[in-house]
């Protein structure tokens, strides 16, 4: 399968943190060709492992990308039918009003969200953002006919499809972090062209936007003497200030920080460089926000990366990015990755 229908797969399924078995099967499916293993864990994390050559001191590298995608769920169903619905994750209410949305209960049912017309709201109302204690979801049904298919606590997600813009880019919903994990996948593909010592663990986490849960677990059951998290940053717009976005097209961003291993990180930029591979820094001066912070504390802890594939509109369900910075980033991956052995690897774990 090649990269974009991988990630057209799984921007199109529905895996909301918590209940991410709804998308892991489609993830399983994408690596098994390409690894030597694959298996889940109690919380639900995918670990494939792509075995080293003559890994004689047991060494791991761990690249973690989240599979799990914001979403909603259903809190209460008004006398007229209409759903009361509260976030799963980081939702921005602004962007909910006339979505069009997936009700995933006893079957999947289609509803709108809606809210009071601008002609009758009052005076002070007008100008200001609709709260999501605001909103309601319209699916047809009477209160009845609603009881019977959905009930409390049922997922909700944005109905959108992944389409191709002009150029390499794309849109849809969860491509945060759907495209790192189709990140890690084609730099699965890049490393069967290599000599790796190295065992790779590719790991499709769980849970990431409610507190980088599956990365605590994921990296405690591996402890890897290298963790890379591969995640999104923010793209260029015109409205926002340029120290703090990439640009679209130029390669991932290297985080910078302290969360970020000084050693490793000069070793990854000097692999770009030597490999004409595009990158862009991104200062990330405390925790990160991503898994990257739960891998570099786990245990005694892990020396760690973080890899940032620049998109634009995050956290909305028309989140755009471009397929030639999956590809540079696996690229960079997979070269870095490469280039660890015995030899080297006390060296580069030093401060």
């Amino acid at each position: 399968m090649d990269t974009k229908s991988f990630l057209k797969k799984l921007c199109n399924g529905v895996g909301v943190s918590g209940y991410e078995h709804t998308i892991s099967n489609a993830v399983i499916d994408g690596f098994k060709p390409l690894t030597d293993e694959v298996s889940t864990d109690k919380l639900g994390n995918v670990i494939a492992i792509k075995r080293g050559k003559n890994n004689e001191n047991n060494i791991k590298i761990m690249l973690a990308a989240h599979m799990d995608e914001i979403g909603l769920m259903v809190k209460d169903i008004e006398d007229s039918g209409f759903l009361r619905f509260t976030n799963v994750g980081g939702i921005d209410s602004r962007t909910l009003l006339a979505q069009e949305v997936i009700v995933h209960g006893k079957k999947d049912i289609y509803g709108v969200i809606g809210a009071k017309p601008p002609h009758l709201q009052d005076a002070d109302e007008k100008g200001k953002a609709i709260k999501m204690e605001d909103l309601t979801i319209d699916v047809g049904l009477t209160k009845e006919e609603v009881e019977e298919v959905i009930t409390i606590g049922d997922i909700i997600t944005i109905k959108r499809d992944f389409i191709d813009l002009q150029g390499s880019s794309v849109a849809g919903k969860a491509l945060d972090d759907r495209a790192g994990v189709a990140t890690i996948f084609e730099c699965a593909k890049e490393l069967a062209k290599l000599k790796h010592t190295a065992d790779v663990y590719f790991v499709s986490t769980v849970q990431e936007e409610v507190g980088t849960r599956g990365a605590m677990t994921s990296t405690y059951k591996i402890n890897p003497d290298i963790g890379i998290a591969i995640d999104v940053g923010f793209g260029a717009t015109p409205e926002l200030p340029k120290e703090h976005v990439l640009d679209m097209g130029k390669g991932p961003g290297i985080a910078i920080g302290g969360n970020i291993h000084p050693t490793l990180r000069e070793k990854l930029t000097d692999v770009a460089k030597e490999y004409n591979i595009p990158f862009q820094y991104e200062v990330a001066p405390g925790p990160t926000g991503t898994d990257a912070r739960s891998i570099q504390i786990t245990r005694s802890g892990v020396p760690s990366l973080l890899l940032s594939l620049p998109l634009r509109y995050m956290h909305t369900s028309v989140e755009t990015i471009n397929m030639e910075d999956i590809k540079s980033s696996a690229k960079l991956l997979a070269r870095f990755i490469a280039c660890i052995s015995d030899e080297n690897l006390e060296g580069l774990l030093c401060y």
